[in-house]
């Protein structure tokens, strides 16, 4: 059975016992694309929680030091749930989609002020030749938790990175009738599953390398 703490990462109480729309967590997330001899082999990413929805697991941190067995443990058991979810992320190369290994190569979880920070190396499969055009989503499914790059520079390719190589972030727009429906949801509601309500909602990150 998962900590508490980590269940309510991902089974949002942040309304305080009130009715309140979808979204009910924020997740700020930075992205660097992993380049290896010419190949594309994952990404590391950063997902800094809101300060609600970090207060279980800090509480449960307690004073520990960084990278000692509290945190370590705490970190295990959100990694096992991300991984439940294949990391949130969906990835294609010329729109085949990409495989991920089962285990991240690398992770943790961290205090940052306030805010806890989960961090990780998705990695692919199998790496990919750089020829093609990439693109990456990230995002929950029934849209609870608002998984968001605050920018364009959120996202970074290495610094020997080939040259050619083109980075994009796009942000959908969706329609009224789509955000009203998203507002009207609280938290005891889910989205009809078919309409995977997140993904209409989620950024597109595009990698173009000529």
């Amino acid at each position: 059975m998962l900590h508490k703490g980590v269940m309510l990462i991902w089974v949002w109480l942040a309304c305080c016992g009130m009715a309140c729309a979808h979204p009910h967590s924020f997740i700020n997330m930075q992205a660097s694309l992993d380049i290896q001899e010419g190949q594309l082999t994952g990404m590391k990413m950063e997902w800094e929680m809101d300060e609600m929805t970090s207060a279980d697991l800090l509480y449960d941190a307690g004073d520990a030091k960084p990278g000692s067995e509290v945190w370590k443990k705490l970190a295990a058991e959100v990694m096992a749930n991300v991984l439940g979810q294949h990391y949130f992320t969906e990835a294609y190369r010329d729109g085949q989609a990409l495989k991920y290994l089962n285990r991240p190569t690398e992770y943790r979880l961290f205090r940052s002020g306030h805010k806890a920070v989960l961090e990780f190396v998705l990695p692919f499969a199998h790496p990919q030749p750089l020829s093609g055009a990439f693109s990456f989503m990230t995002y929950d499914p029934a849209y609870y938790v608002d998984m968001r790059y605050p920018d364009a520079k959120a996202v970074t390719l290495p610094a020997d990175a080939p040259q050619g190589c083109q980075l994009e972030l796009s942000t959908p727009q969706p329609d009224n009738a789509l955000r009203t429906y998203a507002l009207s949801l609280d938290k005891n509601d889910a989205p009809e599953e078919d309409m995977e309500l997140g993904k209409q909602f989620a950024q597109k990150v595009t990698l173009q390398c000529r």
